[in-house]
């Protein structure tokens, strides 16, 4: 391990995280927001009742999308750092599903324990394997075909990654959990900015980074 290498990556990384932080905070914002007019118009029509089967509908198409846009972004970031297909692919799979799952199920999950609500703990890999591996490897496969010179606008796939994050993170605290979330919207707005901004960019900047190889080039990027 080259140390001046990795301190330059590791500088690396923190500075595309800064960039990143107020693509992160407008995608958690509009991810509320969103949820927020689904709520009023579900309980406006339906019903309080239905809201929750509602949100959990939702729920398993965002955590695919999400999937397929980390898988993408994830992928795309080492390829444009390091050639190596096989650990192209495995980091573009381990930084979504993975990742994922943290964002929009673990702490959510316990987020909502938190809150003191009686969680139910749903893990879409274990119950429908093919419906997440397929977005997964399309997303790879899409990352692995990216442009190195469109990898920079990753910074603004970033947004949408987010925005669907924090959608899918919120869907799953009131499909599995919580019941009166607006009263609570304070305490959910720090939950979700925890959950998605976290391995949001652990998933898109940090970990595919990490696992590049030190002579990466890293410290000639704008």
């Amino acid at each position: 391990f080259n140390s001046r290498s990795g301190k330059n990556k590791f500088y690396y990384i923190i500075k595309e995280l800064g960039y990143h932080l107020p693509f992160s905070i407008f995608g958690v914002a509009s991810g509320i927001l969103l949820i927020g007019i689904l709520n009023f118009l579900v309980v406006s029509m339906d019903g309080v009742s239905r809201f929750p089967l509602a949100a959990e509908g939702l729920f398993h198409v965002f955590h695919p999308a999400h999937i397929l846009f980390s898988a993408v972004t994830t992928t795309a970031m080492f390829w444009k750092h390091e050639k190596n297909l096989g650990k192209a692919v495995v980091v573009g799979f381990l930084g979504s599903i993975f990742i994922c799952g943290l964002s929009d199920m673990l702490l959510p999950f316990i987020g909502g324990l938190l809150l003191g609500a009686d969680m139910h703990l749903h893990i879409c890999i274990l119950e429908d394997p093919g419906m997440i591996l397929s977005f997964a490897v399309i997303g790879v496969i899409s990352g692995l075909l990216v442009r190195d010179d469109m990898v920079n606008s990753v910074k603004y796939s970033h947004s949408a990654h987010v925005f669907i994050s924090s959608s899918a993170s919120i869907l799953y605290l009131l499909s599995f959990g919580v019941v009166d979330w607006v009263h609570s919207i304070g305490s959910i707005f720090l939950i979700t900015i925890f959950a998605v901004m976290i391995p949001c960019c652990l998933s898109d900047i940090a970990f595919p980074l990490a696992c590049a190889h030190n002579e990466c080039g890293c410290r000639n990027e704008d």
